[in-house]
């Protein structure tokens, strides 16, 4: 059971006294014992000598009245000196009147050297032979204990004994018979008011106890809330206790020691955000390790590999990380809690989304001999592997830009011309059938071109981003609002996740619509009736990710990396625009579009936006606008 200070302090001050007042107790119990059995012994002895006198007086009436015994035998000198003690008036109003002289005094009796009682204040004794007692002296000079025992016990009688002769031979004793139940009466009062005063002495210092502690102990529970503030990360500008003593000396430093801590945490929160920052803009997925064999460090895109984030790596050891069982123990060549170097090994894990590749490195940090710690690298190849193509991609349509936009403008001034002379021509022309059909023919086929340049022309236009504070929850509940219609015809479902809250984002609200309908579209055009299509919003780290999830017959693996390039399309009558400009929209907002597909299965792209803050974007925003996209810069 766990006490305070408080009730320690109380109880500890409280036993203290209590011994204090057992042990003065215990003395005045021993002192007040032996004062009322020497009080008892010592009426008991004058008694004894009162009755020795009047039996001494007793008989010498009776010689002045001439009565002698009949003989010297034993016999007639007893009967002699029983009626000498019955006709002697004074003996037995003595005896009678001694009785009341100590309420401890139980019975007088005057017996022969055989024990046969001559005359005794219990008159049914008289004539019986007497049994010895308890000698008296053995109980006042016992000890404390053993006299409680005696007294408190079963009742008992004492007997002081006063032996006396008749001439030169003992003739008898005269005894005084005290009883332990009269003994006890006598003392149990004074014990009684004793225990009364001691219990009330220890009541008293109990809580004098726990008002001093309550006064004393009071400073360190107003330190304890302050710890408790510092612990919260609230800190006290002034000490909470206002005394030179001891405590508040105390109170002072802690009140230092908050201010440090103070400075420390805003040095180590900010500390924190940057690494964080960095960790989650890391290609690779960390795992530190310390020497024995604990994580003291994980990155927080180790939750698609390892489906646990760092707040459940962490402290953890590495048999507990990898279990008997786990795909990743036999490639790290587990000993215990050691984990042997890889070099690099290619591995397949199953992070919750699927068995995705992953690269495997491990590499062991030693000091002077002596192993520090373990690092332990994910990579995800695929997604290595599908940033490399989107690179490509990107390449590609700055290169097609720049061949576009030349090879647009010098188609468009000779469109125009022809367009002119084919008016001409239709004036000038007979009405024959054939003549008309060959220049309708030449109108709509310039048309066709026209409109495949006008497209060239403004997929290179330079895009002027106007960059706003946007809810994208609001943002996507809109883009499926336009979208509906087209999910309908479709017979598709529609199935969505936003979290309650999320923060705001700076983006170009145009643009990003477009990019996000332009997805739900080519899902809707790619899943057939009696599918879902899922859309959903989260915050992966300092990024946005928008989910656009469709249960279609996915991307054939030899398409992938080119349904970003512009005019490739699958579908019969699509223009091929929409992906690539919903590509080309994103990356004008520092972003990227990743996917995954499974044929028969359908297909998830994930548009990513950063968390930025409008300041972030005032460099960028000249960048953006200066060239048609962000990959011609390099």
């Amino acid at each position: 059971m766990h006490l305070s200070l408080k009730t320690k302090f109380t109880l500890a001050t409280s036993l203290l006294f209590l011994a204090v007042v057992a042990l003065v107790s215990g003395l005045y119990l021993g002192r007040l014992m032996r004062q009322t059995l020497r009080q008892a012994s010592d009426n008991a002895s004058f008694v004894a000598q009162q009755v020795y006198d009047a039996c001494d007086d007793a008989l010498k009436e009776a010689n002045e009245r001439g009565e002698t015994p009949a003989s010297l035998a034993p016999a007639d000198v007893r009967d002699y000196v029983s009626r000498a003690f019955d006709n002697s008036s004074t003996l037995n109003s003595l005896i009678e009147s001694d009785m009341g002289i100590s309420p401890t005094i139980y019975e007088i009796t005057i017996s022969d050297v055989n024990g046969i009682v001559l005359v005794s204040s219990d008159a049914t004794k008289r004539g019986q032979k007497l049994a010895m007692r308890l000698p008296l002296r053995n109980l006042v000079h016992a000890g404390l204990f053993e006299q409680l025992r005696e007294l408190y016990g079963p009742a008992q009688t004492f007997e002081f004994s006063l032996p006396f002769q008749l001439g030169a031979a003992p003739f008898g004793d005269i005894r005084v018979a005290l009883s332990s139940a009269l003994i006890r009466d006598e003392i149990t009062p004074g014990l009684k008011s004793a225990g009364l005063w001691a219990l009330g002495l220890v009541l008293l210092s109990a809580l004098l106890a726990f008002l001093v502690s309550a006064s004393t102990l009071a400073p360190i529970g107003r330190i304890s809330a302050q710890l408790d503030r510092i612990s919260a990360g609230q800190f006290d500008s002034e000490p909470v206790v206002a005394r030179r003593d001891e405590l508040g000396i105390v109170s002072t430093k802690i009140t230092g020691i908050g201010k440090q801590l103070r400075d420390v945490r805003e040095i180590f929160s900010t500390l924190r955000e940057d690494f964080d920052l960095v960790m989650s803009g890391l290609d690779a997925s960390l795992l530190l390790f310390n020497a024995e064999g604990r994580a003291v460090l994980a990155s927080p895109s180790l939750q698609k590999f390892l489906g646990r984030g760092p707040e459940e790596l962490s402290g953890r050891r590495v048999s507990e990380i990898f279990p008997e069982g786990h795909p990743l123990r036999t490639v790290l060549r587990i000993t215990g809690e050691e984990i042997e170097p890889v070099s690099e090994e290619e591995v397949i894990l199953d992070g919750g989304s699927g068995p995705q590749r992953a690269g495997l490195s491990v590499q062991v940090i030693g000091e002077h001999g002596a192993t520090m710690g373990t690092l332990v690298t994910l990579r995800d190849v695929e997604s290595r592997a599908r940033l490399g193509s989107q690179i490509e991609v990107s390449e590609r349509l700055a290169a097609l830009a720049r061949v576009t936009a030349g090879v647009a403008h010098e188609v468009k001034n000779p469109l125009n011309s022809m367009r002119l002379w084919l008016e001409v021509l239709k004036g000038n022309m007979p009405a024959a059938p054939e003549p008309q059909q060959a220049v309708n023919m030449l109108d709509s086929e310039i048309d066709r071109l026209d409109r495949a340049v006008k497209t060239f022309l403004n997929f290179t236009k330079p895009v002027q981003l106007t960059l706003k504070e946007t809810d994208l929850r609001a943002l996507v509940s809109e883009v499926l609002d336009a979208a509906r219609p087209a999910i309908a015809q479709s017979s598709l479902s529609l199935h969505t996740a936003f979290p309650p809250e999320f923060p705001a984002v700076y983006v170009d609200r145009q643009l990003i619509h477009q990019a996000v309908l332009n997805l739900v579209l080519n899902a809707c055009d790619f899943t057939p009736a009696g599918g879902r299509i899922s859309v959903s919003l989260r915050r992966a780290g300092e990024f946005a990710v928008i989910a656009v999830e469709d249960t279609g017959k996915g991307i054939a693996p030899e398409d992938r990396q080119k349904i970003f390039q512009l005019f490739f399309t699958t579908r019969p009558g699509g223009t091929g625009i929409g992906l690539a400009n919903a590509f080309r929209f994103v990356q004008l907002h520092n972003g990227r579009i990743e996917f995954e597909s499974e044929r028969n299965r359908g297909t998830v792209f994930r548009v990513e936006i950063p968390l930025a803050r409008p300041a972030d974007w005032t460099a960028a925003k000249a960048a953006m606008t200066s060239e048609p996209l962000a990959a011609e810069k390099s």
